[in-house]
């Protein structure tokens, strides 16, 4: 009988594909190979082509660790999905422009902000 060939064993990133667009996320989840484990680290290759590693023993304590050249966590499981949060009300975004506004104790930056906001959402309905 032949030798079984070593599973692939991957570490996984949450990517947000539209991280500068606020808090509606497009998630997708990146695998990056695992390409060998010491007693102190994880070897991985980052965007297939990169040699990256972590430590092994916070890693595997915690089931996740910060990796700060991409800025963002490492999985030894596949983590779920986050789901899209519901978008606010248009009545919620009126009265938060409302709130805002100079007239009430707001900043003019922060009643525009709300503006372009409210504004944004009513386009979209």
């Amino acid at each position: 009988m032949a030798d079984q060939p070593a599973a692939i064993e991957y570490l996984y990133e949450l990517w947000d594909a539209n991280w500068d667009d606020g808090p509606l996320g497009n998630y997708r989840i990146l695998r990056h190979r695992i390409t060998k484990k010491t007693a102190r680290r994880i070897y991985f290759l980052r965007n297939s082509s990169r040699p990256a590693f972590v430590d092994r023993q916070k890693i595997e304590t915690a089931g996740e660790i910060y990796h700060r050249p991409i800025d963002g966590i490492l999985y030894l499981a596949e983590p779920a999905l986050p789901r899209q949060p519901k978008p606010p009300a248009l009545s919620d975004l009126k009265a938060a422009m409302a709130a805002a506004h100079p007239d009430r104790g707001g900043t003019e930056a922060e009643f525009i902000t709300a503006r372009q906001r409210y504004e944004r959402a009513r386009t979209r309905t």
